[in-house]
Parts: C-alpha cells; structure tokens; sequence
C-alpha cells in the first residue's frame, strides 16, 4: 500500500473513484466531468490530493483545500473529500489517507483541519473519531447556496 500525491498520469484512474464518491452523495455519475474539475484543481493547484495505491491500483483518494482562520491568524485545511472503493475497505486505507493528510497540516504549519459530513454517513461518523478529530457541538453549521 503506498499513499502519495495524487500525478497528472493518475487522473483517468482517480476521477473513476471521485465519481465513485460523487455517486455515494447521490449525485448523477459524470465521469468526464469529475476528470475535468480534478484537472482543473491539478493545473491551478487549489488543492491537495493524496491517493492510496494498492496492489498497483488506485483504490482511494483525499482532497484538502486550504483555508484561512482570521482569529488565529493561521492556515487550516478542509478535508473535503475521502473515499475508499467500498472493494478495499477495513484494511485501514481511509486511516493512511489521513494520516497523510495530518502529515500535510504539519508541514504547511497549518494549525489543524476538519471536514463535514452527513449525519447518515456512518461509517465517516465512526471513522473519524477514531481518526483522533472531535466532534463540535459548541458551533452551528450554516449553508447559503444560489
């Protein structure tokens, strides 16, 4: 198992996963337009993507896009996207990715991360404690979409 940067030559292999993900949010499966949008996040370098190759082949990925806090005038990363092909699940792939991810959040000397989800994603909502993160009960989460 070897998790690295996700590479220009990876894009056919990882937008078949990222419609995998798209597909589990209940999205239409677009193929063409998740190689597009990777692309794009490639080529203007907007966000991170770690992959984990398994046996010569990708079987999951992660996405991070960097974001600001003002209060503590420091970096932070938003773990938007982690899939595993549900072929390659409980062999602690999803772990790894986030663990690299953890690694990319020390070496941008960022102060920390986090992610949402869906409450009724529960095998994010058990991963993801066990992963070390908490969960914020103290804050409202609001949405404002046109």
């Amino acid at each position: 198992m070897n998790i690295r940067k996700l590479e220009v030559t990876d894009l056919d292999s990882v937008s078949i996963l990222f419609d995998q993900y798209r597909v589990f949010y209940r999205k239409e499966s677009d193929i063409e337009g998740a190689k597009s949008f990777l692309s794009a996040r490639l080529s203007q370098k907007d966000s991170e993507v770690f992959v984990c190759e398994y046996e010569g082949t990708l079987v999951g990925f992660v996405q991070l896009y960097p974001l600001f806090s003002s209060t503590r005038m420091k970096k932070l990363w938003l773990l938007n996207d982690l899939f595993v092909n549900s072929a390659y699940r409980g062999k602690g792939i999803s772990i790894k990715l986030i663990d690299r991810a953890k690694e990319l959040v020390r070496d941008t000397g960022a102060f920390g991360m986090f992610l949402e989800t869906e409450k009724s994603n529960d095998i994010g909502n058990s991963l993801y404690p066990r992963a070390g993160f908490e969960l914020n009960s103290s804050s409202n989460f609001y949405e404002w979409t046109k």
